[in-house]
């Protein structure tokens, strides 16, 4: 009886561990993902329960411009990113100003629409439990937003002064994690507070 060896794994077969940045977006996706839950399951579970107006169908209008500006800046960053590693750094810059223009549309169109329910329909984040909970749930989103067009702008300076070159396309990539995230983020929030919750 010969015994046959077998053969050394080939460099493609060897398991390499992913990137510390990745691991730790993940988790920090994984974390966000579940206080996003917590304010989700609340608003879905105090909806009808106020005991005076204004009401979600009485004030709420959809937020579709908005809305469609913060989902097509998923579609600038990944090709952002995309150029970032093809060493296009210029259209990197391109695609990531477009994204930073998007994502500051959306959170303008956030703010006018708290001044409109505020100033115009009298609702504050005490006037009733529907206040309390959409100014928590759709405020929380915003503020994710907030932190993240702030690092986008941090980049978008870097690019500016030349800082940004092609071998940081993973740290784009990176980040590009966090900002899909929040966008998808607010489908749920949208779904919820625009459309099942009015």
């Amino acid at each position: 009886m010969s015994s046959t060896s077998l053969p050394s794994p080939s460099a493609e077969m060897q398991w390499v561990l992913p990137s510390r940045g990745r691991v730790g977006m993940f988790c920090l996706i994984a974390a966000e993902t579940a206080i996003f839950t917590i304010f989700v399951i609340a608003y879905i579970f105090y909806l009808g329960k106020s005991v005076s107006g204004p009401t979600p169908k009485d004030v709420l209008e959809l937020p579709i411009f908005a809305s469609i500006c913060l989902l097509s800046s998923s579609l600038t960053i990944h090709m952002a990113v995309k150029s970032l590693r093809n060493a296009k750094v210029g259209a990197f810059g391109l695609w990531w100003l477009l994204t930073l223009v998007l994502g500051g549309i959306f959170l303008g169109e956030t703010g006018r629409e708290w001044y409109h329910l505020i100033y115009d329909k009298g609702l504050t984040i005490s006037t009733n439990l529907f206040g309390t909970t959409y100014y928590s749930l759709v405020g929380l989103h915003a503020f994710h937003v907030t932190v993240g067009l702030l690092m986008i702008s941090v980049a978008m300076l870097l690019t500016v002064f030349g800082k940004v070159k092609p071998e940081h396309h993973e740290r784009a990539d990176v980040f590009s994690l966090y900002w899909h995230f929040v966008d998808s983020i607010w489908i749920v929030v949208f779904t919820v507070v625009y459309i099942i919750g009015r």
